[in-house]
């Protein structure tokens, strides 16, 4: 079972992305809206924000490094959050292109995939994103297309199915994943959500059940590793849970970011904890973060 331990009131305008970095023993998460990273020290209770040069869609914790990997707005890049220095490595989306990037995650394998979604209609074709996987050498390889609003990724303990949601088709799916290769296959339905909720972010527990924050439904949902519903954890008072981790010395806690953007003045006081991350207590046990793997000559560059 699940029980809401803490609520911390940061009040984020489109707070996403979240993971835990075991060491440093803090949580990390993205402000996408707000340009900004946010670490929250869980035994201090201290919380230290970032500016970002654009919005950051989705970041990784990089092996061997103390920099983040991040796919910003436009494409990925290693960026410094102790003195803002940004590298570019592989920029895939022009900036008035009407798409940007957004959820991204690690495989168990260390290479990062992040999704792009279309923002605005009037410049981009509808379902005309992609998702890209970057290779140790620092570039993007687009491995899926025709997408909405890419969320979801993760992956399976054993790392051979991969899940991945285009919101706003309200369906999860999973993939066969090839760990040597990287190349997903056999695409499937895996879940889907009911009328006004979207999938959003997701993790995977040490059993293999997939934690789904489903955006407009106020809720987080556990599936099983066959895709029946486990367990819905509510997010109360915000509609719009973004993501979701497992955080803690024991990986114990339950971590969502959630949002307000997009809401009007009625529903701003209708939805009083919108912007919140939210800490629960849990009986599940999560998996550590994957960190990318780059190549040393492109971490040295």
């Amino acid at each position: 079972m699940t029980r809401l331990l803490e609520v911390l009131p940061v009040a984020h305008l489109h707070g996403e992305g979240v993971q835990w970095n075991a060491d440093d023993g803090c949580l990390w998460w993205t402000d996408i809206s707000g340009c900004a990273l946010h670490r929250y020290h869980l035994g201090r209770g201290a919380l230290e924000s970032f500016a970002t040069p654009e919005r950051p869609g989705c970041f990784a914790f990089i092996e061997g490094d103390a920099r983040l990997l991040v796919a910003f707005a436009t494409g990925f890049a290693l960026f410094d959050p102790r003195d803002g220095r940004v590298r570019w490595l592989d920029r895939c989306e022009q900036a008035d292109s009407g798409r940007r990037f957004n959820d991204g995650r690690v495989d168990r394998q260390g290479r990062f995939w992040a999704g792009t979604m279309v923002e605005d209609a009037t410049r981009a074709v509808p379902y005309s994103a992609s998702l890209y996987c970057l290779d140790p050498d620092g570039r993007a390889v687009e491995r899926e297309r025709g997408i909405g609003i890419s969320n979801g990724l993760c992956w399976s303990p054993d790392g051979r199915t991969m899940y991945f949601a285009d919101s706003p088709r309200h369906t999860i799916h999973a993939y066969d994943f090839d760990p040597d290769s990287g190349l997903p296959s056999r695409r499937r339905e895996f879940a889907r959500t009911g009328p006004g909720a979207e999938p959003d972010g997701s993790t995977v527990d040490a059993e293999g059940a997939v934690w789904n924050a489903q955006w407009g439904g106020g809720r987080v949902v556990r599936y099983s590793p066959t895709g029946e519903v486990l367990e819905t954890v509510d997010t109360p008072g915000a509609m719009q849970p973004s993501c979701v981790a497992f955080g803690g010395d024991a990986l114990e806690l339950l971590c969502v970011t959630s949002a307000w953007i997009g809401l009007d003045a009625a529903a701003r006081v209708t939805q009083p904890q919108a912007g919140h991350v939210f800490l629960y207590e849990t009986s599940a046990r999560g998996l550590p973060e994957n960190r990318a793997r780059l190549a040393p000559a492109v971490l040295a560059a």
